[in-house]
């Protein structure tokens, strides 16, 4: 099928068969729902489609469904994930399976709705798992891989993809069958849920040990969401022929730098390498889908040994520059034979990254020093 990245992910969401689906619109997140809204209206899906007055409202109407015993799923984007910042904590802290797409868009002030990653990256230590989609049908894909082990780890978790880029974006998509997807992700059964016949309780007032161990076992979820994640993966390619990785590597056999990014800019950078390449110069990419958890063992066995790193990141924390690149910076930390590591943000707010754009970026930390704290590079 013809379709851009948003109906892409809402025909994941069809496949996974979520019985709640509390909504809220926001550009470029409406077209997820509203296609939702039309398969509930020809009767191609059993849900009950919740209007919210807000999406801090949406997400915690996701988090009683959820804790009531029922697969969820919602949709949100930029200003809207920031209302919902609080309940994203409730959520995780309540080991609430949701699966929620984030389309990434740009944060006021001042206002705008272009493709930029800081909105969801602002979200990194609230306990959600996050994936981050360079394409369509890696988002219809993503949809379902990230049920599967947010139900098995009993954790929250994100689909992300970049506004407009992939968001209304048209591509070929192949979408799996029903029956694929029905052996790929069974029906939920929670081992905990609201139910006067169990006789379990959430939201209570507990004192200092009892939010500690909360936390731990939080912690202990998070450990294993990555062992989840590549299991997940795998399994999904066994039945699709579609599998991601946790980290993809391209290009990268006798690398002497690697790019290092995530989301659609991959894309570009993939280009961008097969350029370099045909050259002569020895580039490579390292492209990270699972930003949380973090997958540093994974990162680090991919850059041990190659000279030199340029990680390009859209999206910007001022006071510390590119969320990747600080991630990818404590990930090698104490490695033997590490690369040196540069840092660019490229692409914030949405601006246009090109091929030759990223190759000449390539060139430039070859022959450079490596940069303390990430540059801008328009």
């Amino acid at each position: 099928m013809l379709l851009n990245g948003n109906h892409a992910a809402a025909y994941g969401v069809k496949l996974a068969r979520p019985k709640v689906v509390p909504v809220y619109p926001i550009t470029p997140q409406t077209p997820i729902l509203e296609k939702i809204s039309e398969f509930q209206a020809r009767g191609e899906m059993e849900v009950d489609i919740m209007t919210m007055e807000s999406e801090h409202s949406a997400m915690a109407a996701c988090i009683t469904a959820s804790l009531a015993g029922v697969r969820v799923f919602t949709a949100t984007a930029s200003q809207g994930l920031m209302l919902m910042h609080e309940m994203l904590h409730y959520a995780s802290g309540a080991q609430a399976p949701i699966v929620m797409c984030n389309v990434n868009r740009t944060i006021g002030s001042p206002w705008g709705f272009w493709p930029d990653q800081t909105d969801s990256l602002a979200q990194r230590d609230t306990g959600w798992i996050q994936y981050y989609c360079e394409n369509p049908q890696e988002s219809l894909d993503t949809v379902l891989q990230a049920f599967r082990v947010a139900e098995k780890v009993l954790l929250p978790a994100m689909v992300i993809h970049e506004a407009f880029y992939v968001s209304h974006a048209l591509e070929v998509v192949e979408v799996p069958d029903r029956e694929v997807a029905d052996r790929y992700l069974p029906p939920f059964d929670p081992p905990h849920r609201l139910d006067p016949e169990i006789g379990e309780s959430w939201g209570n007032v507990v004192n200092q040990d009892m939010f500690y161990r909360h936390r731990k076992t939080l912690g202990r979820s998070m450990d294993q969401a990555l062992e989840a994640a590549i299991e997940a993966d795998s399994l999904w390619q066994e039945l699709t022929g579609r599998g991601y990785g946790v980290i993809e590597e391209y290009r990268c056999r006798d690398a002497e730098l690697l790019i290092v990014t995530m989301g659609c800019m991959a894309g570009t950078a993939r280009e961008a390498v097969d350029q370099l390449r045909e050259a002569g110069v020895p580039v490579g990419l390292l492209k990270v889908k699972l930003f949380r958890p973090f997958p540093v063992d994974q990162v680090r066995r991919a850059l041990k040994g190659v000279p030199g790193v340029v990680v390009l990141d859209r999206n910007f924390a001022p006071g510390t520059g590119g969320f990747l690149h600080q991630e990818l910076k404590a990930a090698l930390y104490g490695l033997e034979g590490g690369p040196a590591v540069h840092g660019c943000l490229a692409g914030v707010g949405g601006t246009n990254v090109s091929p030759t754009k990223i190759a000449a970026l390539a060139r430039e930390a070859m022959g450079g020093k490596p940069s303390v704290f990430p540059v801008w590079k328009g």
